[in-house]
């Protein structure tokens, strides 16, 4: 894990490839994302499903929470994600930003914000995550 770039982050493929999302910044101190709004974030009402924001805030946080301890031969794996839906979304592009709270030898606990285009909050969470040994990657 000694190549945690922001090319990395984009080329890795799983859930954040599968939903589209493009990342901006990538460090131990703040990750930035976005995604523009598909057929295949919406639930069947045509708004954006609360899932997805519950995956970009788990996606962001445990990225910047891994590089905060990758230097250690560690990663962070999510415990709790708490995410509140604040507005519907139909369309457009969300972005993200996500910040660490607490960061200690065993747990962190991150923040992150999504906006939509018009800059409006949309869905804010707080994810605690453990401190593991790092995992061969495929």
């Amino acid at each position: 894990m000694d190549q945690l770039t922001l090319d990395f982050w984009n080329a890795a493929k799983g859930w954040g490839s599968a939903m589209n999302l493009v990342f901006t910044v990538a460090s131990a101190e703040e990750v930035c994302c976005e995604v523009e709004i598909g057929a295949q974030h919406l639930q069947p009402f045509g708004i954006v499903h609360g899932g997805v924001y519950c995956g970009i805030i788990e996606q962001a946080t445990s990225m910047g929470a891994t590089m905060f301890v990758a230097p250690l031969g560690q990663q962070a794996v999510g415990l709790e994600n708490a995410t509140s839906f604040i507005r519907a979304v139909t369309g457009g592009t969300l972005r993200a930003v996500a910040r660490p709270v607490s960061r200690g030898r065993t747990n962190q606990v991150w923040e992150a914000w999504i906006h939509d285009d018009r800059d409006r909050l949309v869905s804010q969470g707080r994810v605690r995550l453990q401190n593991i040994a790092s995992r061969p990657t495929e």
